[in-house]
């Protein structure tokens, strides 16, 4: 199979980094259990203990707080079914904007959801927020609060210092879904008010199969996998020092460099302000993080589109990677209030660590050729 030859979706995964694949490739050729007390345990051990310090100074967290899992996914579900049980959670509060990873583990608690709008511009609605609250303190019941940081399909900033200032006072406990916020903004996770974080691997270059939980010392209780006690009793089964090792090595070679990353989208958004003056930029009004547009065209649909650009060698994709393969309508941009229509046209590209000015480039003039041919089948039609 020929490899695309532009790499435009860098927030369902990021490419591996070669410091992650030499330290991957070095551990493999190690022998042993990191449990083992022997000489090549201690070796595997050290491995992981030194991924866990790089990827807890990435997150502003203290090496003991970081609790590897298989996936972010799995991070996000120990923090929710194993928080409710816990902090014995009587409801869960989350926004209409959260992942599926998120939606899903807090579907599986069976507890009552309160579901928190957006604005037209993806913003969590603080003032819901607050009711949410003081529904939970006047019914006497603890909350457990899921939120995102960054939405992974717009990438709306939402307002983290305000909502550690609702919630951070409070009896009730805050999960934040880092995922598309680890290494691209700076996180400080030991001084700031969420319990809970997740983090992940294959977004900041490192192989897929390796993610985190950030807990403080009084959600060290949170459990999901007992198993033999390892990971300090706090998630059970035998840890991959090879994939710990390259996530490490991925989380100290994470340089972001925000005005190089926001240069390309601004390229990106000003070549489809030129080529489609309708075109909609989602969430264009708030904070975002400078590595991803997602837009529509009127009258141009995600499908179409993203098959022509594929066989043009562009990858890009409609939004979340974790819909089975599924291209439509995003519930991200259905709670910002967009028109279904205009929704179901909605493309996302989003540039990483090895992305190039021309990528971008590669990008527009690929895009601009779709829409020269869908002009012209019209008016042939």
């Amino acid at each position: 199979m020929t490899r695309p030859a532009v790499y435009l979706d860098h927030n369902a995964a990021s490419p591996l980094r070669p410091e992650a694949r030499a330290a991957l490739l070095a551990a493999l050729e190690l022998t042993g259990n990191p449990s083992s007390v022997h000489g090549h345990g201690r070796a595997l051990r050290d491995l992981i203990e030194t991924g866990r310090q790089r990827v807890a100074r990435l997150a502003g967290a203290e090496t003991r707080q970081v609790v590897f899992t298989g996936s972010a996914t799995e991070a996000i579900t120990q923090a929710i079914v194993g928080g409710v049980k816990a902090f014995a959670a009587g409801a869960i509060a989350l926004s209409a904007g959260e992942h599926a990873a998120v939606s899903k583990a807090a579907e599986a608690t069976g507890l009552p959801l309160w579901t928190i709008g957006l604005d037209s511009q993806g913003r969590i609605d603080l003032d819901q927020l607050a009711a949410a609250l003081g529904r939970a303190d006047a019914e006497n019941i603890t909350l457990l609060v899921a939120l995102h940081w960054v939405n992974n399909e717009t990438g709306v900033i939402q307002p983290m210092g305000r909502l550690n200032a609702l919630i951070g006072p409070t009896r009730h406990t805050l999960f934040i879904d880092a995922v598309q916020a680890y290494g691209k903004l700076p996180l400080d996770f030991a001084a700031s008010a969420p319990d809970m974080m997740a983090v992940s691997g294959h977004k900041i270059g490192a192989p897929a199969g390796i993610g985190a939980l950030l807990v403080k010392g009084h959600a060290d209780i949170v459990r999901l996998i007992p198993g033999g006690g390892q990971e300090q009793g706090r998630r059970g089964g035998t840890e991959s020092a090879a994939l710990i090792s390259a996530f490490g090595a991925a989380a100290d070679a994470s340089t972001y460099d925000a005005a190089a990353l926001s240069g390309l989208t601004r390229q990106v958004e000003d070549g489809l302000k030129a080529m489609a003056p309708d075109v909609v930029i989602f969430g264009a009004e708030a904070e975002r993080v400078g590595n991803v547009v997602n837009f529509a065209v009127p009258g141009i649909g995600n499908a179409t589109a993203m098959m022509a650009l594929d066989l043009m060698g562009l990858s890009i994709s409609s939004g979340s990677a974790c819909s089975s393969g599924k291209v439509g309508a995003s519930h991200v941009l259905a709670a910002m209030g967009v028109d279904k229509a205009l929704a179901g046209g909605a493309l996302r590209v989003s540039f990483g660590w090895n992305s190039t000015s021309e990528d971008a480039t590669a990008f527009l003039a690929g895009f601009e050729t779709f829409l020269s041919r869908q002009k012209r089948a019209g008016k042939a039609a």
